[in-house]
């Protein structure tokens, strides 16, 4: 096994001819991560399995190009609001804040640019053996429609074997809404290795927050127990999908309390052996099981058709602005943004 380690390197340029760097980290145990800063995303990501031998278990593109076109943000970090905003503005003392529609008439994961399809500033913040990379980027007062000057940090870090650390951190100037996440799609077995419908998938979460036919929350928190959205104990993800019109594309309400790292999922795949355990300090988790993708991007491993990856998203609540019961997601200076999510792999 190699030693841990980070090797930056070129992944091509933008269209306006601004270079994209690649970062390599490795923790000595089998576990390889290439980050871009392009999106801050998360390109690839290889692990063992049962028998030592590794696979990239996250879906994404060899080259920069189809992540400069349409991709359904294919791990990248996205904001300044994850998931759905209902009319795609809110009202925040007294003043009404028009935002970006890319959702028909809704605002998702911060609008048709958001942080997902900017550059981002990139440092090595490896330490101790450590290897770590700091994406920076600062979003101007109204970017897609949102108030204040807001500077933005996610790091990468393998801080222990078999562990993907992401940490991300926002300040702002004036009063706006944070809600940062991850968009990576996951298949234990491979990306482009079939679908993740026999995925044994485990949430620590009794409730969820169902939506309408446009994926917004109703404002209801309801119990799992009885429904197609019970992962209390570990099931196949593709056992109860027929009942859910569309596949997955839901919040649940994580056990625990504020800013405590804890258990929020665990993924496993029967053939590979290969595990995945998700801790965040969120209140909640978005499942998304792939629904559209249709066949029409092909990445690292194939084509990817419907349900060959789901999304794991940690996050606050969809809708919050319009939802007083729901935990706030305003920033208000000089408070700062914090949110810790651990990716763990392990295999049986």
């Amino acid at each position: 096994m190699p030693a841990m380690r980070i090797e930056p390197s070129h992944f091509g340029q933008t269209s306006e001819g601004t270079p994209v760097k690649l970062f390599t980290l490795e923790d000595g145990h089998g576990l390889k991560v290439k980050v871009i800063s392009y999106g801050a995303i998360l390109t690839e990501l290889h692990a063992p399995d049962r028998r030592g031998q590794t696979a990239d278990v996250v879906l994404g593109f060899a080259e920069l190009a189809p992540y400069l076109g349409q991709h359904p943000y294919f791990g990248a970090v996205v904001g300044r609001v994850a998931n759905r905003i209902a009319g795609a503005a809110f009202t925040h003392r007294g003043k009404t804040y028009s935002l970006t529609a890319n959702n028909g008439r809704h605002s998702l994961h911060g609008g048709p640019t958001g942080m997902a399809r900017r550059l981002w500033t990139a440092q090595d913040r490896s330490s101790r053996g450590a290897p770590a990379v700091e994406f920076s980027y600062k979003s101007p007062d109204k970017e897609e429609g949102f108030p204040g000057n807001l500077h933005v940090q996610a790091t990468y870090s393998l801080p222990q074997k078999g562990t993907l650390r992401l940490e991300m951190t926002a300040r702002s100037d004036q009063n706006t809404p944070v809600n940062l996440t991850n968009h990576s799609y996951f298949n234990l077995r491979g990306a482009g290795q079939g679908n993740i419908l026999d995925h044994e998938l485990f949430l620590a979460a009794d409730f969820y927050t169902p939506g309408d036919a446009e994926l917004i929350p109703t404002g209801e928190i309801r119990r799992v127990a009885g429904t197609p959205f019970d992962f209390t104990e570990s099931k196949p993800v593709g056992r109860d999908i027929e009942q859910v019109p569309g596949g997955y594309d839901c919040n649940f309400v994580l056990r625990g309390g504020p800013d405590e790292l804890r258990l929020a999922a665990r993924l496993r795949d029967r053939r590979s052996g290969r595990v995945m355990e998700v801790w965040t300090t969120q209140p909640g988790i978005q499942l998304y099981t792939g629904n559209f993708l249709n066949g029409s991007l092909r990445g690292i491993g194939g084509v990817y058709t419907q349900y060959a990856g789901l999304c794991l998203e940690t996050q606050h609540f969809p809708d919050a602005l319009h939802h007083s019961h729901f935990p706030s997601i305003l920033l208000t200076p000089p408070h700062e943004y914090r949110h810790v999510v651990e990716y763990r792999f392990s295999a049986d």
